[in-house]
């Protein structure tokens, strides 16, 4: 039998993310505006495809020719005459709609591969009774040969996404070279971001090894007249290697992306908005991350759009070196009620910052207000969607100009949802007012998380020759101040493989503190007895997300697969480390006769106990934060992050109940755009699986057996490294 790690069950939890009303509200303008900019998202989100693993790209074309012939009712009379069973042809429509949703093979929560739940044998079959394949048997046998083994292969690379030895990595597309070379590599060419870009290496006709950087673009080869980027275009000779940048990389998606950005500007309400969207033009053409960041610039003095929406190569979970970034955009509407708390929120931010733990010398010099709002979900192209935001992530413009915060309450609204019949680990008394409390305490949870833990800190960094942005008052105070970041560097460059998860955990240490705070939780509307319920709820969802967190740990390579789920797993090991009888893991037998475990949370230990635990942590994340303290950070992050069984909670035995009791994330089905004319029409689905199959299939109706056709040469063309 195949571990239940790599499957999907046929069960799994479907949720359509209801936009309808919201949509409504928007003007003609509005509607057109969200229109085109979600067709760029959902176009861009193909990227995701060839970053994800070397068959998602074939898998799709393959799956989406046999459901545009033939709609899951339609196909499923010819999958029983191909031999499967109901319940095989319900996982073929479950692998599906979780290719779409994660936008390849593997699980955008985690990392790790998931496979058809039925005999590769009888997929084999359904594909070749498929009308698809009636009607061009050539192409279809072509593209089951190159992804049908791929798609079921277990090898233990092909387990979980990763470098090397240790997983499945695209953004390389061989092995990286060495991380001195790597590091001489990045001075050499120091005006580049990694953002944007994937690595690949091969051996030229002469016998030297070469490795190219390529940007992501439009543009397949240098131009003078395009400016800033194409001094980037050039390459060089270090340690017996070349080493040379190119652009184009993804240069047909990217056109299209460009396309629809392009009509959406036509429809921009203001400048600010026209501005940024001229400026991720320019990015995505010439592969310039500076033009994303002026973009983004213009993103953050758009205050308060009706239509808020953000492109491009974002978030580096998933890059093993933590600095390439996943392509996502997304395109939603806002909730003015909910926007409303979020904006007092902000307005009480730079009170709420006094009471985080470390000296005010930690804390940037000035509070830069964001935007804050609550929205709606029209469109999340990408492998997965959040369920807050807090961007950019450019460190230079987050410290001196700002950001943004998002909560998406059309996803907190479902994908946090609880049935009390499903709830694993909790003691019973417990079940009742978590169910109660959850969906708020974690509304509360990710606004203190994205607002105050994000957006909270500062870096120590040189800021020209011989000036760091250090007062000489602190250095005497704090002679510990040793290091900070030197030019070029950043949180991501610096930190590399934790700086993610070490961020997350930051943050959720922030969310957990403040949640105690009184004032904090009225902002919300909570007090008395409401509040010290929405405290104890959240922080007794952390404790059992720290368990959850296991499945996301690999104990055959010791590695961690999903940044927050570590980052909670941390937050566990601190508030059990802390002892007296605050927080209790206890190994059980189920009432099923089958292993089980169960947590409590001390309600009357939180404040005396928890609360000075987590203080003393969040100050230490922070002071290694802004000195850029790698060394020290590591060590106590790693320490923390260890999953061993010497320790009375047993965590890998832990972790085997985990897994037999997990059960799998929910897949969301978002709504489509569509003219009619010169209006624009939403277009929803059944929250099922065919609904999901079907709304991708209908996402790319004008073209696409062409976008199909360019998904293959870029596959291709990868495949040769």
């Amino acid at each position: 039998m195949v571990d239940s790690q790599y499957i999907l069950p046929n069960n799994i939890g479907i949720s359509l993310l209801d936009c309808k009303e919201a949509f409504q509200l928007l003007s003609k303008q509005e509607k057109l505006y969200a229109h085109y900019l979600s067709k760029a998202s959902w176009y861009g989100g193909l990227v995701v495809l060839l970053q994800t693993s070397p068959e998602s790209p074939v898998i799709y074309v393959l799956l989406t020719k046999i459901f545009r012939s033939q709609a899951p009712a339609e196909l499923e009379p010819v999958a029983t005459v191909a031999g499967l069973s109901s319940d095989e042809f319900q996982a073929l429509l479950v692998y599906a709609a979780a290719v779409y949703a994660n936008m390849g093979n593997y699980k955008s929560f985690g990392d790790t591969k998931f496979i058809p739940n039925l005999p590769k044998e009888k997929l084999k079959a359904l594909v070749w009774q498929s009308k698809a394949f009636q009607e061009n048997p050539a192409d279809m046998e072509a593209l089951w040969s190159l992804c049908g083994d791929l798609m079921y292969s277990l090898d233990e690379r092909k387990k979980q996404l990763g470098l090397g030895a240790k997983g499945e990595a695209t953004f390389f597309l061989s092995p990286p070279p060495p991380r001195r070379s790597m590091s001489s590599f990045v001075y050499l060419f120091q005006r580049i971001s990694a953002y944007n870009t994937r690595l690949l290496k091969e051996v030229n006709a002469e016998g030297k090894t070469c490795y190219e950087i390529r940007l992501a673009s439009v543009l397949t080869q240098a131009n003078p007249a395009e400016g800033e980027a194409d001094c980037k275009c050039c390459s060089t000779e270090f340690e017996g290697a070349l080493f040379r940048v190119t652009r184009g990389d993804y240069s047909p998606i990217m056109e299209k992306v460009v396309e629809n950005l392009q009509l959406a500007k036509t429809f921009a309400a203001n400048t600010n908005e026209a501005q940024m969207l001229e400026e991720y033009i320019r990015s995505f053409t010439t592969g310039s991350i500076e033009s994303h960041k002026e973009g983004s610039r213009y993103w953050i003095k758009d205050k308060g759009p009706i239509v808020e929406s953000y492109i491009g190569f974002i978030e580096s979970y998933r890059d093993p070196y933590g600095s390439r970034g996943e392509f996502e955009g997304f395109v939603a509407v806002v909730n003015k009620a909910m926007s409303a708390k979020f904006a007092q929120l902000v307005a009480s931010a730079e009170q709420l910052l006094l009471e985080l733990p470390w000296p005010k010398e930690f804390e940037k010099d000035q509070f830069l207000k964001p935007d804050f709002t609550s929205l709606d979900v029209l469109t999340f192209a990408g492998s997965g969607i959040p369920a807050g935001i807090n961007i950019p992530n450019y460190d230079d413009i987050r410290q001196s100009e700002g950001f943004k915060n998002v909560s998406l309450g059309n996803v907190l609204a479902v994908a946090y949802s609880t049935e009390k019949e499903k709830l694993t680990f909790l003691a019973e008394e417990d079940k009742d007012l978590y169910v109660k409390w959850k969906g708020p305490s974690f509304e509360v949870q990710v606004g203190l998380h994205e607002l105050l833990g994000h957006g909270s800190g500062k870096l120590f960094l040189q800021v020209s020759p011989g000036v760091v942005n250090i007062c000489s008052g602190l250095l005497i105070s704090f002679p510990q101040i040793t290091s900070w970041y030197q030019k070029n560097e950043t949180w991501d460059s610096k930190f590399s493989t934790i700086a993610s998860s070490y961020e997350e955990c930051r943050a959720e240490c922030v969310g957990l503190y403040l949640c105690l705070n009184k004032d904090a939780l009225k902002i919300f509307g909570y007090e008395g007895m409401e509040a010290d319920d929405v405290s104890y709820i959240n922080w007794l969802n952390m404790v059992r997300a720290g368990v959850l967190g296991l499945e996301f740990y690999t104990p055959e390579n010791q590695q961690w697969r999903q940044a927050h789920m570590q980052a909670r797993f941390v937050i566990l090991r601190v508030l059990l480390e802390a002892g007296g009888g605050l927080v209790c893991v206890q190994h059980i037998i189920g009432s099923d006769g089958r292993p089980d475990a169960v947590i409590s949370l001390d309600k009357s230990k939180i404040l005396t106990v928890g609360q000075p635990a987590i203080e003393k942590f969040l100050r230490k994340l922070q002071v290694y934060k802004s000195m850029g303290d790698v060394e020290g950070g590591r060590a106590m992050y790693e320490h923390y992050s260890t999953v061993t069984e010497d320790c009375p909670e047993k965590f890998l035995t832990l972790r085997e109940t985990v897994l037999l009791r997990k059960e799998a994330r929910k897949l969301f089905v978002q709504a489509n755009t569509q003219l009619q004319g010169s209006e624009v029409q939403l277009v929803e689905y059944e929250g099922n699986v065919a609904g999901l199959i079907r709304s991708f299939v209908e996402r790319f109706a004008d073209d696409g057996e062409q976008l199909e056709t360019q998904l293959m040469q870029l596959y291709r063309a990868d495949a040769k490294f």
